[in-house]
């Protein structure tokens, strides 16, 4: 069993990935703001963090650089889960430090592929 973070904000995206989670068998932390879901991944190490971007409080490009810079954390992957789907909003992630992306609204086959992947 795998604890995984999800820092996400809204209700039906949060209870699917709960969902699935729990399904494959992994413990599960939840943050509803970026700045909350930094404090989460320094105080609880998870194995995975899904990370939105638009969040209140601070966006998840910014609690993305704040989670890689603890030593302790720079390598636990980070999977962008987000509506942002145009142009270099991929690569936008990736160079805040995400490891992966997945868009919303979530695929589920796609998505466990995705967590099997890093899991």
């Amino acid at each position: 069993m795998k604890t995984v973070l999800i820092i996400e904000d809204n209700e039906n995206n949060l209870y699917m990935m709960r969902f699935i989670l729990g399904k494959l068998g992994h413990a599960v932390l939840e943050a509803r703001d970026g700045a909350a879901g930094v404090a989460a991944a320094k105080e609880n190490h998870p194995d995975l963090i899904l990370m939105d971007i638009q969040l209140p409080v601070m966006d998840g490009y910014t609690a993305t650089r704040r989670i890689r810079e603890d030593a302790g954390l720079k390598d636990v992957p980070i999977i962008a889960v987000t509506s942002y789907a145009m142009v270099g909003d991929k690569e936008k992630s990736i160079a805040a430090g995400c490891t992966a992306y997945v868009e919303k609204p979530i695929d589920p086959a796609k998505f466990i592929k995705i967590l099997e992947q890093y899991l």
